[in-house]
């Protein structure tokens, strides 16, 4: 596989089982749960795509890979 650029990272945090973005990378939202369960964390670790829905604005992200402190997508959500 291919290396996935900085640009398409996301930072991620775990609470309590619940996975948070401080940020929703797409709207601005502050403090944003995703739908992502940690059974689809740890696949996204093994290298399984797994799709998150963002609730903040309806934004949809594919997770290629992930490790302890980011989400690594299919498209660029850095500058």
């Amino acid at each position: 596989m291919d290396v996935i650029p900085f640009e398409n990272t996301w930072p991620y945090e775990r609470m309590s089982g619940d996975i948070y973005f401080d940020e929703c990378p797409f709207c601005g939202e502050r403090h944003v749960l995703t739908s992502m369960s940690p059974e689809a964390l740890e696949l996204a670790k093994e290298g399984v795509k797994v799709s998150i829905n963002l609730p903040c604005c309806r934004g949809r992200l594919t997770v290629l890979e992930a490790d302890d402190d980011y989400l690594w997508t299919n498209q660029a959500l850095r500058k």
